[in-house]
């Protein structure tokens, strides 16, 4: 074969295996294709929260004691045998309410005595008094020496005595009597009865007949650093501060009362200021003894950037949030955190009012990662 045949030979090959390998890289390339079509990129379920931009109250946190408004430790006035018992254990009683009575009859006896004995005084003292002006007439005339004049007096005159004495025995015999029955002084709760029915009773005892807390309105008690100090004063100076407190494990709204009261020292063993809150507690939701959750309210900050804890996370070179841009996709973006409050977390720096962030799956993302909201975060109006 000469020269040329071998050139147009080789040539047709050559052809021939790139029209093959077109063929292959051609075939290759849709194989990805439907590769990819069938395997698209994953994409990952998110829940997901608006970021706000609200009011939001500057508070200072605590941990509170309940405290009863009033405690009255009831006590009888007067020895004897208590007959009636007319309340139970735990329930309310209002002022006035007949909690005991004790038996009366030896002071209605003695009642009896002293009114016996004022009605006779007052019948001695009605005579000498009768007969002192008599003998002021007689005196008048010369009939009566001045001395038996002044006896007749004096003996007028310690029957006035004698009388208004035996009123004031009537009217403590009158008193006596009345400590038979034995009354609420306040509205409130009873304790645990101490004595019961046919039991006797001293006067002023150790122990109570029983114990009742007024608890509408009632107190909370709670301490913060004395660095607090001088800013809970200021604010003091410009109005009523409020306090709200919740007790543990519940999901009842807060109860809100007001700051009534700072102590005049500051506890150097703590380094703390005490405080008190009243509060109106018409629901009964707080308990005497009870510990709660204080918070004082200072002030409102205004237009603050408003995300929620759960949605900020912390890394190597501080905190961020992921967020969700218009294509489903996430960046992320380093913030700058003020406080927190409560279940949200205020933002200074980093995000802006109704961007969309992440609050639920952060654990599978990366930057530029697809999503898709799988449940839309509640969001505060």
């Amino acid at each position: 074969m000469n020269k040329a045949g071998k050139l147009i030979l080789f040539g047709a090959l050559a052809g021939t295996v790139l029209t093959a390998a077109l063929t292959a890289f051609q075939i290759g390339v849709s194989r990805a294709q439907d590769a990819k079509a069938a395997n698209p990129p994953a994409t990952f379920p998110v829940t997901v929260a608006t970021v706000l931009q609200q009011n939001v109250p500057v508070r200072i946190q605590a941990i509170g004691n309940v405290e009863a408004y009033s405690t009255v430790a009831l006590k009888a006035r007067v020895d004897g045998q208590i007959l009636e018992v007319n309340f139970k254990d735990g329930m309310e009683v209002k002022k006035g309410a007949v909690l005991f009575k004790i038996d009366p009859r030896p002071f209605e006896a003695t009642l009896r005595q002293a009114e016996a004995n004022l009605m006779r005084d007052t019948a001695q003292k009605d005579q000498t008094r009768s007969q002192e002006r008599r003998y002021q007439e007689l005196l008048e005339k010369n009939f009566v020496s001045k001395e038996a004049y002044a006896q007749i007096r004096t003996n007028a005159d310690s029957a006035d005595a004698s009388s208004l004495a035996s009123k004031a025995t009537v009217e403590n015999a009158r008193l006596q009597l009345e400590y038979c029955t034995i009354r609420s002084p306040i509205d409130g709760f009873v304790g645990k009865v101490m004595l019961q029915m046919g039991n006797m009773v001293k006067a002023n005892d150790t122990n109570p007949l029983v114990v009742i807390n007024q608890v509408r309105p009632i107190y909370v008690n709670f301490s913060v650093p004395e660095q607090n100090l001088s800013l809970i004063r200021s604010y003091m100076a410009k109005g009523p501060l409020y306090v709200e407190a919740l007790p543990p494990n519940t999901e009842q709204a807060a109860a809100s009362g007001t700051l009534i009261f700072v102590d005049n020292a500051v506890d150097t063993s703590t380094g703390t200021i005490k405080l008190r809150g009243v509060f109106p507690n018409k629901d009964n939701a707080l308990w005497p003894g009870q510990y709660v959750s204080a918070s004082l309210k200072l002030y409102e900050q205004r237009n603050a950037l408003v995300v929620p804890a759960q949605s900020v996370q912390n890394g190597p070179a501080g905190q961020y949030v992921y967020v969700v841009n218009s294509n489903m996709t996430t960046e992320i973006r380093k913030i700058e955190v003020g406080r927190s409050d409560g279940t949200d977390t205020i933002i200074t720096k980093g995000l802006q009012k109704g961007e969309q962030i992440v609050v639920k799956g952060q654990l599978r993302l990366t930057p530029g990662a697809k999503v898709t909201i799988a449940k839309p975060q509640g969001e505060k109006s």
